[in-house]
Parts: C-alpha cells; sequence; structure tokens
C-alpha cells in the first residue's frame, strides 16, 4: 500500500525511508511508516562538533576521532575484514550496522501500537497522527545531543557510555508500554521515550559515519548510508511477519514486552566502539564551568556560521519543503482495517514483502544511482511516487477488483512498488546531507541537517492530519478519503521547481567541490 504522500519522500529521521499506511514508524510514531526516520527516518536522516585551535577540548576531540575514523571506512584492498555493500565490517562498522538493524527490528511493535491506538483507545486517524507528530519530537532536537554526547562524557567516554544509556532508556519505554501505560496520554509519553533512545543512538553511531563521509566522493558516501540503511531494513526483514502474527495470536501488551529486550542489543553493542577513555584530568577540565560555557558558545557560533552559508541552506530548505508536504498515512491504515477488513496477521505479510523491497530499495540505490545527480533522483523518483500514490485511489474505491485484482494482492504489489522507489529517492538526502557537513562540524551539523528533515516530516504530517479533519475522514467514515489522496499526493509535486536550490554535482566532481568547501 503506498503512502498517501509520494513515494519519493523521507520518514521522520532519516529514520524510515518511505511511509505507507500499513505500518508503524520505526521511531515510534504512529504514522505507520516502513523502516528508518526513522527512520525517516528515515534519516533523513547525525556528532562531533570541534572548537578553535587549541582549545582543550578541540585538542581531545582531535585525539578521540583518528582512530574512529580509521576503521569507519569504505573497503581497501587486502582488508581483514568481511565486506557490505562495499564497506569493511569493522568493528566500528558492526557497531554502527548492529545499531541500525535495531532500529529496523523494534518495527515488531508497530503493528501493534496502531492498533492499540485503533482499536483499544478507539482513537480517529486525525488523533493518531497528532500523536505521531508529538512523538517524533526527540527527533528535531538531534543537535543537542550531538552536543551532549561530544561535550559531556560518561565515565570518561562519549560514545559508547551513551548508546549504554540509550539502550535502557528504551527497554523502560516498552516495558511502560506492556504493563501500566492504558491511556493516550501515556501511549504519547512512552514512544517519546522511545524516540528519544533510538535518536541519541543514532547520533552516536552515525557521527562515525559523517566524519568518514565527509570529503569523500558521492560514491562512498552512498556505500556507508547503504551498510546503514540496508541494516535497518534487514532488521525490519527479521521483525516483519512476526509483527502481526504475535499481535492476533497473543495481543498487543506481549508484544510491547518482547520488544522491550530489543533496545538492549544497543547497550551490548557499545563495547565494539573504538573510543579511548578521557583521562580524568581532561574530564575535569572539560566539564569546568567557564571552559564549558566556552566550549558550548563555540559549538553554537560554528553551527550558525555554517548553516547559514547559502550551499547549505539552499538544499537544507529544499529538503524541508520536499518532506512537508502532506500525507494521509493513518486515515488509510483505518481505511485497510475498519473496511477492508484487514487482520494484523495479513498486515504482517505485508510489512515483510515492504521490508524486502526496502532492502532493494537500497540496493538499487547503492548500485545504479548513487552516482546520478541528485536532481534527477529526486524530480524522476518524486513524479513517479506521485502517479503511483494515486493507485490508492483505486483500492479506495474499489476500482482494483473491477480489474479481477483482490485487496490483499493489490496491496502487496502496490506496496512491493512504492516502498521500493521511496527508499531509493531517501538515500540521496542522507548523502547530501553527510557531504554538506565541513570539518570539525560532522556531528552537530549533520545533525541539525536531519533534525531540519524531520521536522519536514512532522510539519507534513500534521497537515495530512488537518486535512483528514477538514474532509471529514474518521475511523467510520471514508466518504472524502479519495479525494484527500488526490490532495496529497499532488502536494508532493509543489517543492519540483525548486530543484534548483540543489547542488548540480555529483560524484568525483562534487568530492572535490565538498572538500572545497
Amino acid at each position: 500500500m503506498a503512502s498517501g504522500s509520494s513515494a519519493g519522500r523521507g520518514p521522520y529521521d532519516e529514520e524510515a525511508a518511505v511511509r505507507h499506511p500499513l505500518e508503524l514508524d520505526d521511531r515510534g510514531a504512529a504514522s505507520a511508516s516502513s523502516s528508518s526516520e526513522h527512520r525517516p527516518g528515515n534519516a533523513i536522516p547525525r556528532y562531533q562538533a570541534g572548537s578553535a585551535k587549541g582549545d582543550t577540548s578541540n585538542r581531545y576531540s582531535e585525539e578521540w576521532q583518528q582512530p574512529s575514523t580509521d576503521d569507519v571506512g569504505k573497503s581497501k584492498p587486502g582488508s581483514r575484514y568481511f565486506t557490505a555493500f562495499g564497506v569493511d565490517l569493522s568493528p566500528d562498522n558492526m557497531a554502527v550496522a548492529i545499531v541500525y538493524f535495531v532500529q529496523g527490528v523494534l518495527g515488531l511493535a508497530r503493528l501493534a501500537v496502531s492498533f492499540y491506538l485503533k482499536d483499544d483507545l478507539r482513537l480517529d486517524p486525525a488523533e493518531t497522527a497528532v500523536i505521531s507528530g508529538f512523538s517524533s519530537l526527540p527527533w528535531l532536537i538531534k543537535p543537542l545531543y550531538g552536543f551532549i554526547s561530544d561535550s559531556i562524557p560518561l565515565f570518561g567516554y562519549r560514545r559508547r557510555s551513551y548508546l549504554i544509556l540509550s539502550g535502557f532508556l528504551g527497554a523502560l519505554s516498552w516495558s511502560l508500554m506492556s504493563t501500566v501505560v492504558n491511556s493516550k496520554y501515556g501511549v504519547a509519553f512512552s514512544i517519546l521515550l522511545g524516540s528519544l533512545s533510538v535518536a541519541f543512538s543514532d547520533v552516536v553511531v552515525d557521527s562515525m559515519v559523517v566524519e568518514r563521509a565527509r570529503g569523500e566522493s558521492q560514491s562512498t558516501s552512498g556505500s556507508l548510508q547503504s551498510l546503514c540503511w540496508g541494516s535497518s531494513a534487514f532488521g525490519g526483514i527479521v521483525s516483519a511477519y512476526f509483527s502481526g502474527s504475535l499481535v492476533e495470536i497473543y495481543g498487543v501488551r506481549f508484544v510491547f514486552g518482547v520488544t522491550a529486550f530489543l533496545p538492549l542489543m544497543t547497550s551490548a553493542v557499545a563495547v565494539l566502539v573504538n573510543e579511548q577513555s578521557i583521562p580524568s584530568g581532561e574530564h575535569n577540565n572539560l566539564l569546568s564551568g567557564l571552559g564549558f560555557v566556552e566550549n558550548s558558545k563555540q559549538h553554537i557560533r560554528q553551527l550558525w556560521t555554517s548553516v547559514k552559508q547559502p550551499n547549505i541552506f539552499l538544499p537544507t530548505l529544499f529538503i524541508f519543503l520536499w518532506q512537508a508536504t502532506p500525507q494521509s498515512d493513518s486515515a488509510m491504515f483505518f481505511f485497510i482495517t475498519n473496511k477492508l477488513g484487514f487482520t494484523p496477521e495479513f498486515l504482517g505479510r505485508v510489512k515483510l514483502v515492504t521490508s524486502i523491497a526496502s532492502l532493494l530499495g537500497v540496493g538499487l540505490y547503492n548500485y545504479f544511482l548513487k552516482e546520478v545527480p541528485l536532481r534527477k533522483i529526486f524530480l524522476v523518483t518524486t513524479i513517479i511516487g506521485s502517479a503511483l500514490g494515486m493507485t490508492q485511489v483505486l483500492l479506495v474505491t474499489g476500482l482494483n477488483r473491477q480489474f479481477g485484482i483482490s485487496d490483499e494482492w493489490f496491496s502487496v504489489g502496490d506496496s512491493l512498488i512504492i516502498t521500493v522507489l521511496g527508499q531509493a529517492s531517501f538515500m540521496p538526502v542522507l548523502v547530501l546531507a553527510a557531504k554538506l557537513c565541513p570539518p570539525g562540524m560532522e556531528a552537530t551539523l549533520f545533525a541539525t541537517l536531519m533534525s531540519i528533515s524531520n521536522a519536514g516530516s512532522v510539519t507534513g504530517g500534521l497537515i495530512g492530519a488537518g486535512l483528514t479533519r477538514v474532509f471529514g475522514v474518521t475511523r467510520d467514515t471514508f466518504g472524502n478519503l479519495p479525494l484527500l489522496i488526490v490532495v496529497c499526493n499532488l502536494s508532493s509535486l509543489l517543492p519540483l521547481p525548486l530543484l534548483g536550490l540543489l547542488p548540480e554535482e555529483s560524484g568525483d566532481t562534487d568530492n572535490k567541490q565538498t572538500k572545497h568547501k
């Protein structure tokens, strides 16, 4: 099932790369997305901010970055590591891949949350979309996590300790969902904690990826992002089918309880991160009053100086507008479950198909599109995605049955095509954001860019919620749903006249200009 909006749009972050009404966002949002930011995604889409030369914190930052950057790299001749997507599976890269795998496998609870909001709490589509937007707030302040991780080491570590903490926080959020939560406010708070857990761990591991991607060609950056999102898609495949069958057999609370164990994998892989412990003396200097304030001011000044540059601000503006067009995901989820009677088990099967399709989309980008100019990718995928999104009208009006295609088979085929396209079209967003980051601001600036992208997705979801209410679409009334679908899909074409805001070059040419900038 395609999304109510264009397929060529990402998730809340970088994270989940295509949005459609059969699933819940892997960032914890109730808008039913496929794999991620998340997860708009996903990304979007993420955290090392430097400071002035000679500054104590910057001196340590340089010492710490070196071992990390060595491992986070593309496959080299004679490497002793196995490779995936052309990237060495070193311990650092394994940590990154496993954290992304956890983001994907957390999809085990997506359908459970969707059905809990719809059936147990009896919410309507607009309320579901609002909760989706609220629970995605942690993805809008990712620069803060980058700053905290860079500036406030825990127990002598900037990366390992925060990965451990993120895993425990995620386990707590799903434990609350499985036991004490029984209201929409409790759900919103618990999912908010889960989103915070994933967003923070996302920032930590992406800092290593961004350090390596900066100054590299679009091809190399694409390989690194493909490893991340390929791992997330694989996690989605692992959990896909059971996400529906477990809900149908054991109920939503059981699924929440099982999901509570999954974030602990993030805590466990912290030992793989190649990071040197900060000596206690430097640790104290880093947190000393005046030094900390000066470091904070330096971070903010560098961030503002970077963001206001036209070569960064203009592409970021396009990404925000591209993400901010309205979506009809929640309304479609209510339609296919309340009107068409799709069961959790069937939706789990569809999720399995879309998870595989997401992995195919990563492969499509990695092997065929990563050297294609960004403008061309956005143009083609947005137009095709908007056209394919209109096929939902056939399902809502029942025209598919007149062609001899059942609702179930139509949904599976539609979801397969739209997810491949959506994932392939979202990958360039991540690559572009990584390549815009100048030296010394990789972590915080990338987090800022992806937060802006996520803000666009949240804005689109809230606009979609408003349109859902305006058109009178409720949990039982779907008369104007075809019109809502048409409006959402046509609106996805609105940012195309602004394609000139994107950089025109790709591949090696883009690499040279990035290094110069």
